[in-house]
């Protein structure tokens, strides 16, 4: 396919992903509410655990509204995590032979889990965080929290575990390919280690430090668990090459390496 047919089938998924996601906040609009009592639990349950005043708080006339559209599409996003995945897929689905489409049915049936699977751990750690974070406001002191900036609190919380939880995904993605091989990985774990943490403090979006060590801790796990996962296949495939009279995947052979 040439340059320009790349570009229009790029423009056409991303136009799909859009109404996908469109749809998404449509429906979205109608759960606000219950959604809302979810998201301002953790800051009711920091107000009651310190007997002080925490709210949100909305400055200004037509920030409500705002609040709720924002709110809707970030619903979007997750309601249609299955949509705009699938069409990531279909982008690159036409560049893949036969075997490897069938791994890219795996990516999209682990990626679509994983993401929300993120996205839920990221609930579940967002009550503690608030807890932290507000325990640092004086005593006799009013925490008035902007609805706006608790939002993207929220929203960023939430998007960058799901997108954290997918790197093992893509990695062990890669590596069934033959793109990348685990040995590859595991030479650079210390750079994933410090990436991890860096990525966590840029997406948290505040200073403190237990925010980035819940988000970098499970990234950092989940990258030796794909490690694991792709280390087995390479042997495995190895294994199975050599047997048949076939190089490695890297192209080295028994006798070549042993003289090596």
């Amino acid at each position: 396919m040439p340059l320009r047919g790349h570009l229009v089938e790029l423009r056409r998924r991303v136009v799909l992903s859009a109404l996908g996601i469109l749809a998404g906040a449509v429906l979205g609009w109608f759960f606000y509410e219950p959604v809302f009592e979810a998201l301002q639990r953790p800051i009711l349950q920091a107000a009651a655990s310190r007997d002080a005043v925490v709210s949100i708080n909305f400055g200004g006339l037509a920030t409500a509204i705002d609040m709720q559209v924002k709110v809707s599409v970030f619903l979007g996003v997750l309601i249609s995590s299955p949509w705009w995945l699938y069409q990531l897929w279909a982008f690159i689905n036409p560049g893949l032979n036969r075997t490897e489409r069938i791994r890219t049915y795996g990516f999209l049936g682990a990626a679509i889990p994983m993401f929300l699977a993120g996205a839920a751990f990221a609930a579940l750690m967002l009550p503690n965080a608030v807890r932290v974070l507000t325990e640092f406001t004086p005593d006799g002191a009013t925490n008035l929290i902007d609805a706006q900036t608790y939002l993207s609190f929220v929203m960023r919380f939430v998007l960058a575990f799901g997108i954290a939880f997918l790197l093992p995904v893509v990695m062990v993605s890669l590596t069934l390919l033959g793109v990348v091989r685990a040995r590859t990985w595991a030479r650079g774990w210390r750079w994933a280690v410090l990436l991890s943490f860096t990525f966590a403090a840029v997406m948290t979006p505040t200073p403190d430090v237990l925010s980035m060590i819940m988000l970098a801790l499970p990234v950092c796990g989940l990258y030796f668990l794909a490690l694991a996962i792709g280390t087995v296949h390479d042997r495995r495939e190895d294994r199975r090459r050599v047997a048949a009279g076939l190089p490695r995947i890297d192209g080295t052979t028994p006798s070549t390496e042993e003289s090596a």
